[in-house]
């Protein structure tokens, strides 16, 4: 059993809450949490893989739950999906950490189709490469650890995926920036 904090639908709903009482209605939702564990499949890290799930998918899906309504109900708002080159090409030892971002690719587009399209919301995505967050340190097998170490060398600053972010959110109503791909010019995937 893995003793990592989850994000509950619970406590994002109450998030949501307290940021509305506060500040307005929620305009904009970045989902940007991720955990990257690289393991070779043989590892079989499974309570790596239940803390991975529980990031990049639940914590995805139950902010997106908490914000949808109110969106919806007012015909307008933007979800920004901040998934990975992950999810387009898979690395070595990232099996299930691409598989979670294959997921985010996945929901956006569809919420794209469904809520974009009906209800006016913008719903986008960044796929960042190699960036320096201090990732590479949580790896907890010694492969993946040294694999993690190696690519996170040319690791470009957080800065620049700001940047996407930024132009993203900054498009009018009715435009929506789909897909933006940033990576460190070195990194070859």
């Amino acid at each position: 059993m893995s003793t990592h904090p989850t994000p509950t639908r619970e406590s994002l709903q109450a998030a949501a809450r307290f940021a509305a009482g506060e500040y307005g209605p929620v305009d904009h939702l970045v989902n940007n949490a991720g955990l990257m564990l690289f393991s070779k499949w043989s590892d079989r890290a499974v309570d790596d893989w239940d803390k991975m799930i529980d990031t990049n998918l639940r914590g995805y899906l139950h902010a997106i739950g908490a914000v949808l309504p109110g969106m919806s109900a007012r015909q307008s708002g933007h979800i920004l999906n901040l998934s990975s080159v992950a999810g387009i090409r898979v690395g070595d030892a990232s099996g299930v950490y691409s598989a979670t971002k294959f997921f985010i690719r996945g929901i956006t587009d569809s919420l794209h189709r469904e809520v974009g399209t009906t209800h006016g919301i913008q719903v986008s995505m960044i796929s960042p490469g190699v960036i320096d967050t201090g990732w590479a340190d949580k790896v907890s097998t010694t492969e993946g650890k040294q694999i993690a170490q190696d690519l996170n060398e040319g690791a470009i600053h957080p800065d620049r995926v700001a940047g996407a972010v930024v132009y993203a959110l900054n498009q009018p109503a009715d435009v929506t920036v789909n897909d933006i791909v940033i990576h460190p010019t070195r990194q070859d995937w």
